[in-house]
């Protein structure tokens, strides 16, 4: 296969800036162009949560490269700009400018956005989701001694939200229609763990319920009204029901979509020049076996350079599993691996303290996922024995004593 000559890369996160770095890195030397919708240099989301909503980071640290970096590398950076169509027969992409450009590969990196709750007056002033840097800016304004916030959603966006809110002495209503919020993510024996340290520090956590209705007065929001009729008054509410991946460029392109962009093991689509990578890739799975769309940070930092590998004329698969963080007051995590065959939970340490490592293991006595809490260089340590598949010793993996190693 020839080389191409000029590849587009369409979305301005992380995935679309790691997607450029990896063509420069894997010695491409042909035009790269890069589309991002926001104005803002291409940065990555997981600070929108954490530090940066908390005011105690800059902006600049959630830079992917600076403006130089770009100009450097040649990578035509085409900030605040939409492609309004995709045509893979012409092999070119219309932006909203009215301009088109020509491709030879391009890349869909275009990400997620939140999901949108069907209430009445969800567009209301006051009511917020965070998927942007304006997003966060404008919920931190929302912060603060005397301010009553309600949170629609007890998952991880809206956890750290509650988490960083109540280190600005706000006061934090949480709605989450499940017993347990993170149930599904995790489980319900750590789900109660995250439920138990939200409340030890103040959160009025309200689970078995949903909202009925965004209550308002002149147009903001005043409160939220539940199913059962009781109303929680708030200054500001924030949506966070879960994300729904931007595909309407890949379906009006005729790519296969299904919760996603569908994209085999190399991350390429139903086109042989498209490919997919981040929140977007539906992708089959080497090692699962099965479809999986993961939206997450490493899955956005780690698929780029797969899908540039095989652009170029490569062979390569993503197999990683999937991997995230999460840090709330004082309880930082990790999970690494996949719960979906999990039968059974195995704790080493201390659930009280919230010091502990939990595994997951399948009917076989395989660890399928593991998630260190407040304990540290564990990842690392186990994921050789999740990707070995090794038939381990429950009994073994609970005694703190055992060296991972060796299990």
């Amino acid at each position: 296969m020839s080389s191409p000559e000029h590849v587009v890369v369409i979305g301005g996160g992380l995935a679309g800036a790691k997607t450029v770095e990896a063509l420069r890195d894997q010695g491409f030397e042909g035009a790269v162009t890069l589309i991002a919708a926001e104005s803002d240099l291409p940065y990555e989301r997981p600070p929108l949560s954490k530090g940066f909503l908390a005011g105690s980071a800059p902006f600049e640290e959630a830079v992917v490269h600076p403006q130089e970096w770009y100009t450097e590398h040649s990578i035509h950076l085409r900030r605040g700009e939409r492609v309004t169509a995709i045509d893979p027969g012409a092999h070119q992409v219309s932006v909203d400018d009215g301009s088109t450009i020509g491709y030879d590969k391009l890349v869909l990196a275009t990400g997620s956005v939140p999901r949108t709750a069907s209430l009445p007056w969800a567009a209301a002033h006051g009511v917020h989701q965070l998927r942007t840097r304006a997003d966060a800016e404008q919920i931190r304004a929302e912060f603060g001694k005397g301010r009553r916030l309600v949170i629609i959603g007890g998952g991880w966006i809206g956890l750290e939200v509650a988490a960083t809110a109540r280190g600005a002495e706000t006061a934090v209503s949480v709605i989450e229609p499940s017993e347990l919020p993170l149930a599904r993510a995790i489980g319900p024996e750590i789900a109660a763990v995250y439920a138990e340290v939200h409340r030890a520090h103040g959160v009025d956590l309200r689970t078995s319920t949903t909202a009925a209705e965004i209550l308002t007065e002149d147009g903001r929001a005043t409160g939220v009204k539940l199913t059962d009729g009781e109303v929680i008054d708030a200054d500001a509410v924030v949506i966070g029901i879960g994300a729904v991946p931007v595909v309407d460029l890949a379906e009006s392109a005729g790519l296969a979509v299904d919760n996603g962009v569908l994209v085999d093991a190399g991350l390429r689509t139903s086109d042989p020049d498209i490919y997919a990578v981040g929140d977007i890739a539906n992708q089959q799975h080497p090692r699962l076996g099965r479809r999986v769309r993961v939206e997450h940070w490493a899955t956005a930092l780690n698929q780029p350079a797969v899908a540039v590998t095989n652009l170029l004329g490569g062979s390569a698969e993503y197999d990683e599993l999937p991997y995230f963080f999460s840090d709330q007051y004082n309880l930082g995590m990790e999970f690494y691996g996949d719960i979906s065959t999990a039968a059974r939970v195995v704790i080493r340490g201390d659930l009280e303290a919230r010091e502990f490592v939990a595994f997951w293991l399948d009917s076989d006595k395989h660890i399928t996922a593991v998630m260190n809490v407040n304990v540290w260089d564990v990842i690392d340590a186990v994921k050789p024995l999740i990707l070995a598949g090794r038939v381990v010793d429950p009994a073994k993996v609970a005694d703190p004593d055992v060296d991972y190693a060796s299990l």
